[in-house]
């Protein structure tokens, strides 16, 4: 692969807002908020912003945004589609518009009411008929089988991965209280001071089965944003840069959004092993120069294919990984040590990527130790993304 843009492009300020139930705030202030943080923890003016990406599912736009900044000339935006899976993209992105010269810093952003204004979990409800574009008419395959939700898409893999492989609820569970423990430690986190124990995980209520109610990321307001410029610019300003050491795409294997059940194996997460197999190649990096990893935990069942496509432990020998706690604190793997969305907040795996930058530079109140390489993935069963961020 060619691999002229790794380590080309820095991430050199990161902001959020705060993260809650109900934000009390617009979608556009909340974005704002994350923004102007970022820019000013990089120490560059907002009217030097000259590109801006995100993706889509969100309600804020570039235009409003570069209005807002006193922007003076906006050369690059773009919106990724698949929601969550694009939560990368926007790095991949930016970084390509700075490397080939069309602008000089591109802010990539997410903001979002997911909780207090509308919700993702709730599904599709309403009559498709009244709306015939392909997507919608597409779940008109799976809603009179009551396949009506995330949770329930997710469901059916998860299902036939513990068919496969012998994985149990309690498993997903192990995720799950993984990642409450990191929150409990972290200010930041919804779930902050609030553990999970594996028994709780299990007596919780069903929402598809086999997902229990804590298998299920948060529903959260907040917004967060990054800010990219060149490598050469990143070493003036005044926050540790953050190397891009590999960005990447991903779509096959007869993919759909959250219902590829016509692929051979349905829990592969295909889309996912194509972004691991591009961000290693562009990289020069293996899984064994990985510190620590920020998987993208909508629902807890996908984090063990992940684990397995990006080459920590064999297929289907994911669930043995955290049995044996290699996800925990003091693992050979730390997974999402800022809480994940099931834990500190669902941005839309946006925080994810914040958590990211902070592992980098040393500042995450869950640091791991002697980071040098951070692995970041986007949303599973759809066509997704992922990053590596690097110290050099």
């Amino acid at each position: 692969m060619n691999s002229s843009l790794s380590r080309s492009v820095s991430i050199s300020g990161v902001g959020t807002s705060d993260f809650s139930k109900n934000s009390g705030r617009t979608e556009i202030h909340l974005a704002m908020q994350a923004i102007l943080c970022a820019l000013d923890d990089a120490g560059i003016d907002p009217s030097e912003v000259d590109g801006l990406s995100t993706y889509t599912m969100d309600n804020v736009p570039e235009r409003e945004v570069f209005r807002l900044l006193g922007g003076k000339r906006l050369k690059f935006f773009s919106r990724t589609y698949e929601g969550g899976g694009a939560a990368c993209a926007p790095i991949l992105h930016g970084a390509m518009a700075i490397y080939s010269g069309v602008c000089d810093v591109v802010v990539g952003y997410r903001a979002m009411n997911e909780r207090s204004w509308y919700r993702f979990g709730a599904g599709v409800h309403r009559d498709v008929s009244e709306n015939p574009l392909f997507e919608t008419t597409n779940f008109g395959w799976y809603i009179p089988h009551g396949l009506v939700s995330p949770a329930s898409w997710v469901a059916m893999a998860a299902r036939r991965y513990m068919h496969d492989f012998g994985a149990t609820s309690e498993d997903f569970g192990r995720v799950a209280v993984g990642a409450r423990e990191f929150a409990a430690t972290n200010p930041a986190a919804f779930f902050y001071q609030k553990p999970l124990s594996l028994d709780e995980h299990q007596q919780s209520r069903w929402v598809a089965e086999p997902l229990h109610l804590y298998d299920c990321c948060q529903e959260s307001d907040g917004a967060v944003a990054i800010v990219m410029v060149s490598a050469e610019r990143a070493k003036t300003l005044k926050s540790k840069p953050v190397m891009i050491a590999a960005a990447a795409q991903g779509m096959c294997d007869d993919q759909q959004l959250m219902t590829s059940f016509y692929r051979q194996d349905i829990s592969a997460l295909s889309e996912m092993k194509l972004v691991a197999e591009q961000l290693y190649a562009m990289a020069d990096l293996s899984p064994s120069d990985i510190q620590t990893a920020i998987l993208y935990d909508h629902f807890s069942p996908f984090v063990l294919p992940q684990l397995e496509v990006f080459g920590f432990c064999d297929r289907g020998q994911a669930k043995d990984f955290v049995r044996a706690g290699e996800h925990l604190r003091c693992g050979v793997l730390p997974v999402n040590p800022h809480g994940g969305q099931l834990g500190e907040a669902y941005i839309h795996g946006f925080n994810g990527v914040a958590e990211g930058v902070r592992q980098v530079r040393g500042t995450s109140v869950n640091q791991v130790a002697n980071v040098r390489n951070v692995l970041v993935s986007a949303g599973t069963g759809v066509p997704t993304s992922g990053v590596i961020l690097s110290t050099v």
